[in-house]
């Protein structure tokens, strides 16, 4: 049973959002290279899965122990990340950002629902600091109101519930290993982004061989870390809370914005990014008396 403090799982989750808040920056540079968003998104948990593979085969047998909630899974990670990249690459930044991160709302009805976790006072407190902060960080007048007008704000509102979905789902399967659940959401990705591949017929890019090998070193350290950092971290922990943790990718981008984009960092965002910080702080300090799990890594 795990009965020590949260610090490493919050940590854990903290460097996965880390890592989320700033891999939209060597996207950028891979699209720009003549990689598209699909093909660069297939490479990367193309190259993760192949990683994996040795400790995956050891662990099959894992794959009989709920294999409903393992396809359903895979199935709401990988549209989660495939809808994700097109969202952001085909829609108005502020506004796929807006959508996706109303995923804490999703994740607390989800979790009460199908896990039976119930907020407390001092919970629910925290819950809304991280999305008055996430508001306050990504509202902009000019936007509008956060409702789906197009084909990107429908893919972001998408990938936020699938997003919410694959978190309850690795919470849930308490009897599968974080191994065993990153390579099925690995492999979700892949299927989602062949399918896609193959309906809209998009060929071959013929780029730089150092443009692939990019992509292919972006999968196996930078993908498999993220993937096994937040499947550590939501583990161990309700998912109210690690959807507030999570939240923290907000920052990381902001931040990594103005030192590599230039781009000026407004004091609402200042604000926003400080709740933010705040509501992670204090979600890793709740006390953890009902979220004992056992351990199965």
């Amino acid at each position: 049973m795990l009965r020590s403090n949260l610090s490493l799982p919050v940590l854990s989750l903290l460097l996965a959002a880390t890592l989320w808040g700033v891999i939209w920056y060597p996207l950028r540079l891979l699209e720009s290279a003549g990689l598209p968003g699909l093909w660069a998104t297939l490479v990367m948990y193309a190259t993760a899965l192949l990683v994996s593979l040795p400790p995956l085969y050891r662990r099959r047998r894992e794959l009989t122990r709920a294999p409903g909630v393992l396809l359903l899974m895979a199935v709401a990670v990988g549209w989660c990340n495939v809808a994700f990249v097109l969202a952001i690459l085909d829609g108005n930044v502020l506004r796929v950002l807006l959508l996706f991160y109303l995923s804490p709302l999703w994740t607390v009805l989800l979790g009460r629902l199908f896990l039976g976790e119930r907020l407390s006072p001092r919970a629910v407190l925290v819950f809304v600091t991280a999305v008055v902060g996430a508001l306050i960080m990504l509202w902009d007048p000019t936007i509008g109101l956060p409702w789906p007008q197009a084909r990107a704000d429908w893919l972001a509102l998408s990938a936020g519930l699938g997003f919410s979905i694959g978190n309850v789902a690795v919470r849930y399967l308490q009897q599968v290993s974080n191994c065993i659940k990153a390579g099925v959401n690995w492999a979700g990705v892949l299927v989602i982004c062949a399918i896609l591949l193959l309906t809209g017929r998009d060929s071959l890019p013929m780029v730089a061989m150092d443009t692939w090998l990019f992509a292919v070193g972006l999968g196996a350290l930078g993908i498999t870390i993220m993937t096994l950092a937040v499947q550590y971290g939501v583990t161990r922990m309700p998912v109210y809370r690690s959807s507030v943790i999570l939240l923290f990718e907000l920052v990381a981008g902001a931040v990594l914005a103005a030192w590599l984009a230039e781009e000026q960092v407004m004091p609402r965002e200042w604000l926003g990014g400080s709740l933010i910080v705040l509501a992670a702080w204090l979600a890793g300090r709740l006390s953890q008396h009902s979220t004992r799990v056992d351990c199965h890594v």
